[in-house]
């Protein structure tokens, strides 16, 4: 059976999620016997791939780059997974929706030119962080925050297998 071609992308999260998938410890070296890592922060891979069998997203959409990303990587991805509660749900990212963002900014930078209002240098800020499933079509949700190694791997085995990860129990618990 061919390698399946895996990806990982961080948005806008604390990096949780993907230090979970490192605890997947010795599994590693079997999910690299079944799977070839094109693209992730982990090998510091720079440009998105084509043809990427399946991906883990991880965090919220914050800004105009991510949600460009985002965009990109679900017309390159055959299967999208939101990795994590804060791609799922917005999670602690989206905790800054309710603040008036302009106001909040102002008082962090003062007066003049203030980065992330306004596309340049720093890309602008969406009015709002956003799960995953707000921009683009999501194929597979994985909770938690982070979701642990056993219920990475318990997912990620499925995928290989070509079966469709099913989550119950402790599995569909976010947090």
């Amino acid at each position: 059976m061919p390698k399946i071609r895996l990806a990982s992308v961080w948005l806008s999260g604390c990096s949780g999620c993907h230090m979970s998938f490192l605890d997947l410890d010795e599994r590693l070296i079997e999910l690299a016997s079944k799977a070839d890592l094109v693209h992730s922060p982990i090998v510091d891979s720079k440009e998105y791939p084509e043809d990427v069998d399946v991906v883990l997203v991880e965090g919220a959409v914050g800004n105009t780059e991510q949600r460009h990303l985002l965009e990109e990587i679900r017309g390159k991805t055959k299967i999208l997974v939101a990795f994590g509660d804060c791609a799922v749900t917005g999670n602690v990212p989206s905790l800054r929706n309710p603040l008036l963002r302009e106001e909040v900014l102002r008082a962090v930078y003062g007066e003049g030119d203030i980065p992330g209002l306004e596309e340049g240098d720093v890309p602008a800020l969406l009015p709002q962080a956003l799960p995953l499933h707000s921009v683009v079509r999501v194929d597979r949700f994985l909770p938690g925050c982070p979701p642990s190694a056993d219920r990475i791997w318990r997912f990620i085995e499925a995928l290989l297998a070509g079966k469709r990860p099913e989550l119950t129990g402790a599995d569909l618990r976010f947090g």
